[in-house]
């Protein structure tokens, strides 16, 4: 709590957060009406959350039930589509940057990865609460918002999910008629197209027909990508109690893979921001989704209902790159590697809820059950770049012109993956939500799952005991959570919770026959927060938090030549701040601030100080200070305007190792501040123009890393032009 109170000593960012809640009480003060009278939507079949403008009122992410925000024990950020709007937002990494407590790592250039509260991941993605875990860049175009979930929740979730989760709520059909083309113009020949189509058939049917397509190129030399999408989906509801929805996308995403540029002594390299370190034409990555989406939901009567979701999803990744490593001792040279990798997975996964309302005397009991059954597939190939016929795998350039075409020959090393996984998931949850009192809420729930693993070798000769290794976790997943209301529009609550990542790791690849006995990877969170319906237009957040990572898989440093061991080694501890809404009728905000404190308890590693990580270390791209502030205010009914601010303190690119030979062991990241801003015009009533400005003032920063080598400068200035037409 100490490191929490001091952070305010940091002026600017105090200031900026007095200053919104001191406007925000001014603003509202005459203008609002109770509190008490928040809007409600019921509904049979699927529960819609309420949404009106940046404020988000009620989700069943979190809980599976239709549950207001404030009543849910978890700290959640959702992004409502008019923000996407605004913001003109195309991928997940343009969400996060207005989100606390989530940052955005590289991802070496071919996926996105995020880091919750100190933890990375590539898997933890969902889409209507269905896992989509695969590794690539997804897109929004069929995306009613995103909600984000900090800490985990494998109650609700299975396994993942350590420091967080991201779920995409898809746009459905319905009997709302939507005709919506956008059109993009923006910096670097960027052009895009979106089309929202969507209407009744009769009183049984609706459909709807979501497509985009994108090219462009990138402030980034020899940067490309283009991508394609389109995704119909049907709503059947045969009786009032009845819905039945039904989708499909295709999606293909055709990018170059880029790492950025290398550092020099504890820092960045200093050069162009467009300069390209290695070989983009031979640097491509590509991706290919296939998925069917089935959901059947049926209300009994006011007090059972049932809910059946069914995804199936096929994904063929491949990607390449040609990419920098260290500089040497001199800062003359740099060195260039190369590898390509190839992923093929099958996810078939099948949910059935059943929620019952009753009462025990006074109190109030909405019970859930359930279970998921999902099987994945998963076929991963990777080929080293070689210096022809050598065993040399990296070559050295001048620094002064790190581009090269040089001609590597890939082919697999002793080392490279040649692997299957089939994964089979059984799990059951049961779940209460209790209301005691119009002032005291609980939520209490578990989740048990059975997580089969087999995972076979190629590399591996039949017989060998590597070639196939069989795990079976078996993982028991508790929440907990009191909610205490003081009075109707504020809620206090504390939470307990727990997740765990299998040894296979979030991408499932990682079993080897040392670490198949280990016990997983488990996350523990220990949670006290504050949800604040200031008006029914806008909500203010709070939340303290301890996150605990235990088992991790060491090396012991006492028998360095010994088997691995399991240590308790990582904590994250931190507050959080957001708000989202409306100040007054032309005012919106979106934001907040996050105080982290990432670091490792324990001492990592061997006996070799070159690969020992120090008690005390702070965690690799994990800052300590984020804000993060989006003002749209509009003049009249045709002109509006928005400024946004970015500020990020310093963070490691990797965790620092101690010893001499590691000479780029603790390269920092500087910290920056950016702004944004827009231009908003309604031409009529059925055509819209907007230019988003991004990095207004072309401030020179980084903006995240895959490793001390691959580190992303961020954007010079850059417009995007759009035009949104209802016909």
């Amino acid at each position: 709590m100490a490191s929490a109170v001091n952070l305010f000593k940091i002026k600017p960012l105090a200031l900026a957060v007095s200053l919104t809640l001191s406007w925000a009480g001014v603003a509202t003060a005459e203008t609002v009406e109770s509190p008490d009278t928040l809007p409600e939507v019921v509904t049979k079949g699927k529960a819609t959350p309420v949404t009106e403008g940046y404020k988000t009122n009620k989700s069943t992410t979190a809980t599976r039930t239709d549950t207001l925000l404030k009543d849910v024990p978890q700290s959640i950020t959702v992004t409502t589509k008019e923000l996407m709007q605004d913001q003109a937002v195309q991928n997940l990494g343009d969400v996060v940057r207005y989100t606390p407590g989530v940052g955005a790592a590289q991802g070496e250039g071919n996926r996105e990865t995020f880091i919750f509260r100190g933890n990375s991941t590539t898997g933890d993605f969902f889409v209507d609460g269905m896992r989509d875990d695969t590794q690539y860049y997804r897109d929004l175009y069929n995306t009613e918002r995103v909600e984000i979930l900090k800490g985990p929740n494998g109650m609700i979730f299975g396994r993942g999910g350590a420091g967080g989760v991201i779920n995409r709520v898809s746009k459905e059909a319905s009997w709302d008629t939507v005709r919506q083309l956008g059109l993009q113009y923006g910096s670097y020949d960027q052009k895009r197209v979106t089309l929202d189509a969507g209407t009744a058939i009769n009183d049984v049917a609706a459909i709807r027909l979501n497509a985009m397509y994108e090219d462009g190129n990138s402030y980034r030399d020899g940067v490309s990508l283009e991508r394609k999408g389109i995704n119909p989906t049907i709503t059947i509801k045969p009786s009032e109690d009845t819905k039945v929805v039904l989708g499909a996308e295709y999606f293909k995403d055709d990018r170059i893979a880029d790492r950025g540029v290398s550092s020099f002594q504890g820092r960045p390299l200093d050069t162009k921001r467009s300069q390209f370190f290695g070989d983009a034409s031979n640097s491509p990555t590509n991706t290919e989704v296939k998925a069917f989406n089935a959901s059947i939901e049926h209300a009994f009567n006011d007090t059972i209902s049932i809910r059946n979701k069914t995804r199936y999803a096929d994904y063929d990744k491949f990607y390449q790159n040609v990419f920098p490593g260290a500089v040497n001792a001199v800062g003359t040279t740099v060195s260039i590697s190369a590898y390509n990798n190839a992923t093929e997975r099958t996810n078939l996964f099948n949910q059935t809820d059943a929620i019952f309302k009753v009462d025990t005397g006074n109190i109030k009991h909405e019970l859930l059950a359930g279970m998921e059954l999902g099987r994945q597939k998963t076929d991963n190939f990777r080929n080293t770049g070689f210096v022809g016929a050598t065993t040399t795998t990296s070559i050295s350039v001048p620094l002064s012109n790190p581009t090269t075409n040089f001609p590597f020959s890939f082919r697999q090393s002793g080392t490279d993956a040649d692997n299957h996984t089939v994964t089979d998931i059984t799990a059951f949850y049961l779940q209460d939500q209790i209301k005691f009192t119009p002032q005291w809420e609980a939520v209490i729930g578990a989740r048990h799952d059975r997580f089969e693993t087999d995972f076979t070798n190629y590399r591996q000769p039949i017989g060998n005991a590597s070639r196939n290794i069989e795990v079976t976790d078996n993982l028991f997943s508790p929440r907990a959570g009191l909610i205490y209301k003081p009075i109707e529009p504020v809620s206090v609550y504390t939470s307990y919770s727990v997740s765990y990542v299998p040894r296979a790791g979030d991408q499932l690849a990682s079993l080897t026959p040392t670490n198949k006995a280990f016990d997983p990877e488990k996350f523990k969170n220990l949670e006290l927060g504050v949800k604040w319906d200031y008006s029914p237009d806008l909500a203010l957040t709070a939340a303290i938090y301890k996150l605990e990572r235990e088992n991790l898989a060491i090396t012991d440093p006492n028998n360095p030549a010994g088997p691995q061991i399991l240590t308790d080694g990582q904590e994250s501890k931190g507050f959080e701040f957001g708000v989202n809404g409306k100040i007054t009728s032309k005012w919106s905000v979106a934001g907040g601030y996050a105080y982290q404190d990432a670091e490792f308890t324990k001492r990592q590693g061997n006996a070799n100080p070159a690969n020992v990580i120090e008690k005390g270390t702070n965690v690799a791209q994990v800052p300590k200070h984020t804000f993060s502030l989006w003002n749209r205010y509009d003049f009249n009914e045709t002109w509006g305007a928005a400024i946004g601010v970015i500020t990020r303190s310093d963070m490691y690119a990797a965790t620092p190792v101690v010893g001499s030979a590691t000479v780029a062991s603790s390269v920092k990241l500087p910290g920056y501040t950016r702004i944004d801003a827009a231009v908003f015009a309604k031409i009529n009533n059925n055509l819209r123009a907007q230019l988003n400005i991004e990095n207004l003032f072309d401030k020179d920063y980084y903006l995240y890393a895959n490793s001390n080598n691959n580190i992303t400068p961020g954007s010079p200035v850059a417009g995007r032009l759009s035009l949104i037409a209802d016909f």
